[in-house]
């Protein structure tokens, strides 16, 4: 049995499975990522461009570095890897989808249950007084060419992502936390694993006696201790594990009586 068919076994027998995704999923739809030579921060600082002190104290030079950002967004389209994910909840393959990512391709492609860690970026908050409204305030200021402000306050508003130097949302990592500490195991797709608090969700699969695999083009610290590694693009190995996994089920239903 091939590692494809090994993950589709333990899947199949943990359904639903929870599933975790970052910035690699996202990558075959246009969007890059953030630490390889093309990534976002390739060439920048984070903490110059997208931490909360940078936004307070150049919100300017914050919106030079999200204008590119956005409307690199709105161009994007869900890839196979997202809508076979959606197949996968649809027939009862898979649970909750656990994002990093902010871009609501998981929701575009059909996925009805997501957790976004990280915020979204169909939303405009404000950090000074609470204010949160459409993202639309942001996009046609920054096509003007000028800061958005919050409507209520009048103070600059950012996208409601979380920014460096910003704490997740709590609700959401609680959900999180809660799904992954009763999963009987976890797909993750996409994801190096090096950013904490999320990268630290697998292993409280596995400390609840749950299983991990692993889809991601590059090795991550989690690798050691996940029970499959597929190595290689979102794109092509999430639509071939669902496909294993439906045909698996068709062959259980043929045999059944």
């Amino acid at each position: 049995m091939g590692d494809l068919e090994r993950a589709a076994a333990l899947l199949d027998r943990a359904r639903p499975a929870a599933v975790f995704t970052g910035a690699g999923i996202s990558t075959e739809s246009g969007l890059p990522d953030f630490r390889s030579a093309g990534g976002l921060w390739a060439g920048v600082d984070p903490m110059d461009v997208a931490s909360l002190s940078a936004f307070r104290r150049r919100p300017a030079a914050f919106y030079e570095f999200y204008r590119t950002r956005l409307g690199a967004l709105a161009q994007a389209q869900p890839n196979p890897a997202h809508l076979a994910l959606a197949a996968m909840e649809s027939a009862g393959m898979a649970g909750p989808v656990i994002t990093q990512n902010v871009d609501g391709l998981h929701q575009a492609a059909g996925s009805r249950d997501v957790v976004e860690l990280h915020g979204n970026l169909r939303e405009a908050a404000c950090p000074d007084c609470g204010w949160v409204g459409p993202i639309a305030v942001i996009t046609v200021a920054i096509t003007a060419k000028t800061v958005p402000q919050c409507p209520a306050c009048r103070r600059p508003v950012k996208p409601n992502v979380v920014l460096f130097e910003e704490l997740l949302p709590a609700a959401a990592y609680e959900q999180a936390e809660r799904i992954c500490r009763r999963a009987r195991a976890l797909l993750v797709v996409g994801s190096s694993l090096q950013v904490t608090p999320a990268a630290w969700l697998p292993e409280l699969v596995l400390e609840s006696g749950g299983s991990v695999v692993i889809i991601n083009d590059a090795p991550t610290p989690a690798d050691a201790r996940a029970a499959v590694v597929l190595r290689g693009r979102a794109g092509a190995l999430v639509p071939e594990l669902a496909a294993a996994m439906m045909e698996r089920e068709s062959s259980a239903k043929q045999r059944t009586p």
